[in-house]
């Protein structure tokens, strides 16, 4: 009988670090480059972009093959279609916690309290796109050119025409095999482009932290300060209590789970970037164990309608200003502060892709709750340290996004326990390579 427990004590050598620790590593550094030299630290920024736009060039391929070879290959299209109700439903349930706790801690803390919303600047010119009404929602899912909404990176319209189209290539049979066969071999090759991108990951990573470091210093204002420990407070709070919870309800192995999203998490609270995680978030929910189909619909699903963090963010921001405009406005009630997140929730579906997204709905928000112009001024008090915020909801973001991966695979009863239990083991390297050993003999078989 095989003693796994000899394959998994084995270490890396200590100069052969794992790429978590490469990304922990870069980002002390580069945290000391631009506290030390601001001025390095904002001209080594362009690596940063670098790494993004190298992530960016990755998500619609990833998405459009994992998703048609997911949906058109599992056969059984009334499962996609059960899988994508359970995904909505529990994204609604979860986002929605996420918004009274925030309220809850802002008005606790009170972190507005005293901020004077006088000159400031207008922000508007940062503002390319504005947030969409339901109805403009309903009609922007559906792309005129799929082509244009890959360059533009818009998952949400991605992944409509890639369920379409995985379901016009379902509906072909064997005549569309050949399309199904090129998908597959994409969606292999983005992972493995994924791994050759993931190595310039910590250089990445430590250019946007020393950036953020030269920008804002070590130091900030007190209620600018306040806000944000009541933002980190409030996502600790909501990941223990209620991402615990569901851990425990949805019988989610925590320790592998936490191994396979320490990467995806570190790379998006450095580059405060969902899209950048998303490629190694998608590559080892699946290694540990959801089937293919559900984290291609699940994942990029949930950066439109499973934004946690985003969430948090909106409600105490918002209710921020409210409290910094008090002494012009009066006070804000609760309940007008439960119409205003509302609107916040419905105004930020699917503009995940836009730069700036959170502020974006922010503004426009405000410009309607918040009277008298004191909305934009309000934002442009909060702009300054948004970058460090946008971490913290990010990372929460991803998180969430991994967890309703497992969530959904356990509603369906396809998650893989086994593969869990030798995730990020020598057992795990073993098991792929023999079956890719099996894979090219069978396609030798048939070739014969």
């Amino acid at each position: 009988m095989a003693k796994p427990s000899k394959i998994t004590s084995e270490r890396r050598p200590w100069y052969l670090p794992s790429l978590t620790t490469q990304i922990l590593i870069g980002l002390v550094l580069g945290g000391l480059l631009g506290y030390l030299s601001p001025r390095w630290g904002n001209n080594v920024y362009f690596l940063r972009d670098i790494f993004l736009n190298l992530i960016k060039s990755i998500i619609a391929p990833l998405i459009f093959s994992t998703l048609v070879v997911g949906i058109a290959g599992g056969g059984d299209l009334k499962k996609v279609g059960r899988m994508g109700v359970k995904a909505l439903l529990y994204f609604e349930i979860v986002t929605t916690i996420a918004l009274f706790i925030g309220l809850g801690i802002v008005n606790l803390t009170k972190p507005g309290a005293g901020v004077t919303l006088a000159g400031g600047g207008d922000i508007s010119q940062l503002v390319k796109t504005q947030p969409q009404g339901f109805r403009d929602l309903l009609v922007h899912i559906f792309p005129s050119s799929v082509i244009d909404s890959m360059v533009r990176g818009d998952v949400l319209q991605i992944v409509a025409f890639s369920v379409l189209f995985a379901m016009a290539v379902s509906a072909m049979g064997q005549k569309a095999s050949p399309i199904l066969r090129g998908c597959e071999a994409l969606s292999q090759v983005m992972f493995k482009f994924t791994n050759y991108v993931m190595m310039f990951a910590p250089i990445g990573v430590g250019a946007a932290m020393a950036h953020t470091i030269a920008t804002n210093g070590l130091t900030v204002l007190k209620n600018l300060g306040l806000l944000i420990g009541s933002l980190y407070l409030a996502l600790v709070i909501f990941v223990i209590l209620v991402f615990g919870a569901v851990m425990i309800i949805a019988r989610v192995p925590v320790k592998q789970f936490l191994k396979a999203v320490r990467e995806p998490f570190t790379i998006a609270f450095a580059t405060t970037s969902s899209e950048s995680a998303l490629p190694k978030a998608m590559e080892n929910m699946e290694r540990l164990g959801v089937p293919r189909r559900i984290v291609g619909f699940v994942m990029p699903t949930g950066y439109s309608f499973n934004l946690d963090g985003t969430t948090l963010y909106l409600a105490m921001a918002s209710v921020f200003v409210a409290q910094a405009a008090e002494p012009a406005i009066g006070h804000m009630s609760f309940g007008r502060q439960l119409f205003m997140m509302l609107t916040l929730m419905i105004t930020s579906k699917g503009v995940a892709g836009v730069p700036r997204a959170a502020l974006v709905i922010l503004l426009a928000t405000l410009n309607s709750f918040v009277p008298g112009g004191l909305g934009p001024i309000g934002v442009a008090v909060i702009f300054g340290v948004d970058e460090l915020m946008d971490m913290g909801r990010t990372s929460v973001n991803v998180l969430g996004n991994c967890l309703a991966t497992v969530v959904v695979a356990r509603w369906e009863g396809e998650f893989d326990d086994e593969k869990s239990r030798v995730f990020g083991t020598r057992e795990e390297v073993q098991r792929e390579l023999a079956a890719g050993e099996l894979a090219f003999a069978e396609a030798a078989a048939e070739g014969d």
